[in-house]
């Protein structure tokens, strides 16, 4: 089962944990707004159908990669405050190894292959965020 979504409402997280868990191993990542640099808020945009699709592509990945019982990508979009979840992650397999490593491909992936654009305002200005070499290093290790 694979499941996507993105959403502008907030991430309950236990009924999410509940839907990805299907026997075998569970693993789960979810990502908080930071606060780094004095960052008061964080506005997410997207390209509907475009995001949706490429998360989907992903999770197909990972699925067929990892032989995963169900995934699960639920991105925020929209005005967000530093602590609030911005996305959750989670993957089930027979074996942890399998549902650990699909867990962090997907994070990993997400941050560079699927379509948003992060506005943060600090000091009542707001700036684009761009693209980070950390992140298109992390997702290089899956190719």
């Amino acid at each position: 089962m694979i499941r996507v979504l993105v959403s502008r409402e907030p991430i309950d997280v236990a009924a999410e944990f509940e839907r990805v868990e299907r026997g075998g191993a569970v693993a789960t990542f979810t990502g908080l707004v930071r606060a780094d640099d004095g960052v008061a808020t964080l506005e997410l945009e997207h390209y509907p159908g475009a995001t949706e699709a490429a998360l989907t592509r992903l999770a197909e990945e990972a699925s067929a990669r990892w032989s995963l019982t169900a995934a699960t990508i639920v991105h925020r979009v929209g005005p967000m405050a530093p602590g609030e979840r911005i996305v959750f992650v989670g993957t089930c397999s027979a074996h942890r190894a399998a549902a650990l490593d699909a867990c962090a491909f997907l994070i990993d992936r997400l941050k560079t292959d699927a379509p948003f654009w992060k506005r943060e305002t600090v000091d009542g200005a707001s700036r684009w965020v761009e693209a980070r070499a950390a992140d298109d290093n992390a997702a290089a290790r899956w190719s």
